[in-house]
């Protein structure tokens, strides 16, 4: 089979059996077709022609281009799941990434903000204009329950139990959680909703957060809001919407939190992932020793 079309024929997979995110599915598509490319300026067109030797110089190539190990480990992921497809497909007879080794990855520590930090970035935006109400309780919202930024922009409207003290969450997989929220970003998210309900009735109504276009916020218009109000905090480091979900874990395990509740509230399949947030927050592993071991 033709090596291009046996990759649309597995995006396709993705998108509609397996439900990957479209987000997802565009990275998949984006390493494949370096993978295509780099295979047929080799002459290897057909899906019986991709062997162990291409998809070795590939990752090569890869890294004499300059990309961390990281990302070669993300390129190399991606052949692997489209091989396995065409094996069981049946348009190759063998696997050829079975002994392909992984690059090797060092383990890179995330960046966090300091409470402080964070609490002047929560301050930033200006509350008396109805704008300031919108970022303020999505800043506030999102540090509060450690969402994902896209998690974030996807709610709607009866997706947070104001009463309750909860927010329903539709993380990666399709896969839903409860997180709780504290008093202070539900108060925040209640002076939005206050400011926004005179014109939400002609906008979309279902959207939690709303631009001011009056459609959903994007991820890529809430990433702008992030930057800017991190400046007018005076936060020099490397900031993004992501670094509010790090400081949501790192500050939980430090205020005596325990891994597994960490872990439901992040939404991470494997603890394994969650538990780099006890490398960044290590006097409150210490602490937990202390507390836990008969001769601490």
């Amino acid at each position: 089979m033709d090596l291009s079309a046996a990759i649309d024929a597995y995006l396709d997979h993705l998108r509609v059996e397996r439900g990957l995110a479209p987000n997802s599915v565009v990275s998949y598509a984006t390493d494949l077709a370096k993978l295509a490319g780099f295979a047929e300026e080799r002459g290897a067109t057909l899906t019986e022609q991709l062997d162990p030797v291409i998809v070795t110089r590939f990752l090569v190539a890869l890294h004499k281009q300059g990309l961390s190990a990281r990302s070669a480990a993300r390129h190399l992921s991606a052949v692997r799941g489209f091989c396995r497809f065409l094996l069981q497909e049946r348009l190759i007879v063998s696997d050829p990434t079975a002994l392909v080794a992984p690059p090797r990855l060092g383990r890179k520590l995330p960046v966090v903000l300091l409470f402080e930090e964070v609490t002047r970035l929560l301050a930033a935006p200006d509350v008396s204009r109805a704008r300031g109400t919108r970022d303020r309780a999505m800043l506030s919202l999102m540090y509060a329950a450690g969402l994902r930024v896209s998690e974030l922009c996807a709610l709607k409207r009866g997706d947070v139990d104001r009463q309750r003290g909860f927010v329903t969450v539709l993380g990666k997989g399709g896969k839903r959680r409860l997180v709780p929220v504290g008093e202070v970003a539900l108060a925040d998210l209640e002076a939005y909703l206050a400011a926004d309900r005179p014109a939400r009735s002609a906008r979309s109504p279902a959207a939690l957060f709303l631009s001011s276009w009056g459609k959903p916020m994007s991820r890529q218009g809430f990433w702008k809001l992030v930057l800017r109000y991190a400046r007018r905090a005076g936060i020099h480091k490397p900031i993004s919407p992501h670094k509010l979900r790090h400081s949501f874990a790192t500050h939980l395990l430090e205020g005596g939190a325990d891994l597994r509740s960490v872990q439901a509230m992040l939404g991470h399949a494997n603890i394994a992932t969650t538990e780099i947030y006890t490398h960044v927050a290590p006097d409150h592993v210490r602490r937990a020793h202390r507390r836990a071991h008969p001769r601490a």
